[in-house]
């Protein structure tokens, strides 16, 4: 089992915990109340730091409810925090631009993050061509 060292904002911060049975991922929560207009961008403090495993970073996206109750997009729709990220001051933050006015109350649910492990180093070897099946190029089904 992989331990993270974790720092907490202060004793008001509710502790990260799994949610048995739904998901690895675990959610974090807005560190204090944030009020934001339509077009404003804002870090949302999520009360947290932590000093990841080496080898490991963590990955944080919007919980599936967030756009819906809030009304705000992470604007970096995906947030990758590497283990070099761990000093007394490096507090975990969520990028977040309003598409209406809206309020987040501390402790609300808006992101949610898990680890993995930092990808293996890889070399490219450039081809003339690629022996797969040819899918049509585009996606998955091969229509544009």
């Amino acid at each position: 089992m992989k331990q993270i060292r974790i720092k907490y904002l202060n004793q008001d911060i509710k502790r990260l915990e799994y949610i048995e049975g739904k998901s690895d991922w675990i959610d974090l929560r807005a560190a204090e109340r944030v009020t934001l207009s339509a077009g404003e961008y804002r870090l949302i403090p999520l009360g947290v730091a932590m000093q990841l495993p080496k080898g490991y970073e963590a990955h944080i996206v919007p919980r599936s409810s967030t756009f819906r109750n809030f009304g705000i997009i992470q604007t970096n729709h995906f947030g990758v925090v590497d283990n070099k990220y761990c000093g007394p001051n490096d507090w975990w933050h969520m990028p977040v631009y309003a598409v209406r006015d809206t309020v987040i109350e501390a402790g609300d649910r808006i992101c949610q993050f898990r680890i993995q492990e930092n990808q293996p180093t890889i070399e490219f070897e450039e081809v003339e061509e690629l022996t797969a099946e040819d899918r049509g190029g585009f996606g998955s089904t091969g229509t544009k």
